[in-house]
């Protein structure tokens, strides 16, 4: 639905791509909090967790805690593998607005394989985590 809002310049598929993984970081974090948490209480910290990383991942980078903090948390990965997917199709004079707002940034054209990589792992350690907490508690 954003894309076709927001007409950007990466392709649907690169958008998908990005998306996938995101969805599949985040539904691994879910499972861990569904197998130790009351059904409100999971899905409360379902819906913060999420808004408090965006927050922290989008600090500026003066200190080195939030500088560190931001670059473990998964909504900075997800937001970089989208702008480098939009500044990838740049051309012309836009090259030198591209430069200028990834140096701003902080990110790098090559890093996009690496945020979605990033992105996966993080699920597949969720996912661990939540196989443990299930098989430990002995939840159905």
């Amino acid at each position: 639905m954003f894309y076709f809002f927001n007409n950007p310049r990466s392709s649907f598929g690169d958008n998908y791509v990005v998306l996938l993984c995101l969805v599949y970081c985040v539904t691994g974090m879910a499972y861990v909090f569904a197998i130790l948490l009351e059904p409100s209480p999971g899905q409360l910290w379902c819906v913060l967790l999420p808004v408090v990383l965006t927050l922290i991942a989008n600090q500026d980078k003066d200190s080195q805690t939030a500088k560190l903090l931001g670059n473990y948390c998964f909504p900075k990965w997800a937001l970089e593998a989208f702008v480098i997917a939009n500044a990838e199709r740049y051309s012309g004079v836009w090259l030198i607005t591209r430069c200028g707002s990834l140096m701003q940034s902080g990110y790098d054209l090559n890093n996009w394989t690496h945020c979605l990589i990033y992105l996966v792992l993080t699920g597949v350690v969720c996912r661990i985590i939540a196989f443990f907490c299930l098989v430990t508690f002995q939840k159905k």
